[in-house]
């Protein structure tokens, strides 16, 4: 079946509604968590971490936010890294669904320097805290490309560091494969539709680059990754 790759989709996820909440809710945002283990997904985020930790002074707290969280997967393999190499991490979620949040809070009961906020990033901060690192993991593709270059222009004033991007490649493979992902895993219906919907809602390398040139940074860097990720290192 022909896919048409030419232009980011614009429609609306499942996930997209905020209030949602039950238990298709969880098991969504299992399933997700769980194929971006499988895919390598978390660790092409945690190894830009990595980069981006280079430049920092171990001898002090870090803080690293990772907005639009989820069930906050990648804050507690971040915290798991950070005990193992001795880093002194303050860790951060920001998700707009409050149920998500709570999902979050329950399954980081163990990790005491994970805290969470209920917040829509298209909204000016609360808090306005500053970060050492930010991240956006599959998140970035669910707004327009007006809403992406606000957002990052917010984040990147209050981010010390830099920024972490890791999201989808734009591509009928891409597509195809995931099509087989969903055969072999037997994906309920939501995070089948949305992951579909979500590659279709995904990024071309030149675009990518676009958004780069609008941004002031000492060094950025965009590469493609498996599985049809690319990652965004932005050093402020």
């Amino acid at each position: 079946m022909f896919v048409n790759t030419n232009f980011r989709n614009r429609a609306e996820e499942l996930m997209d509604d905020f209030s949602m909440e039950g238990n298709e809710l969880k098991s969504a945002l299992q399933t997700i968590a769980s194929i971006n283990q499988k895919l390598g997904g978390n660790k092409l985020t945690l190894n830009g971490v990595k980069e981006l930790l280079k430049f920092a002074d171990r001898s002090k707290t870090i803080t690293i936010c990772d907005v639009g969280c989820g069930n906050g997967d990648m804050l507690r393999e971040i915290a798991k890294f950070g005990l193992t190499n001795g880093y002194q991490f303050d860790l951060i979620g920001i998700d707009a669904n409050a149920y998500t949040i709570k999902e979050a809070i329950q399954l980081s009961e163990n990790f005491p320097n994970i805290n969470y906020i209920q917040e829509n990033i298209l909204h000016k901060q609360k808090n306005q805290v500053n970060y050492d690192i930010t991240l956006f993991t599959l998140i970035l593709h669910h707004f327009s490309d007006d809403e992406i270059n606000l957002i990052l222009q917010d984040y990147l004033a209050n981010s010390k560091l830099g920024i972490i991007i890791n999201d989808l490649h734009r591509s009928s493979i891409a597509y195809h494969l995931f099509q087989l992902v969903c055969f072999v895993f037997k994906l309920q219906e939501m995070p089948k539709k949305d992951g579909l919907l979500s590659i279709l809602k995904g990024f071309k390398k030149e675009e990518l680059i676009a958004f780069s040139r609008k941004i002031n940074a000492i060094e950025q860097t965009i590469q493609w990754k498996w599985a049809f990720r690319y990652q965004w290192i932005i050093r402020k």
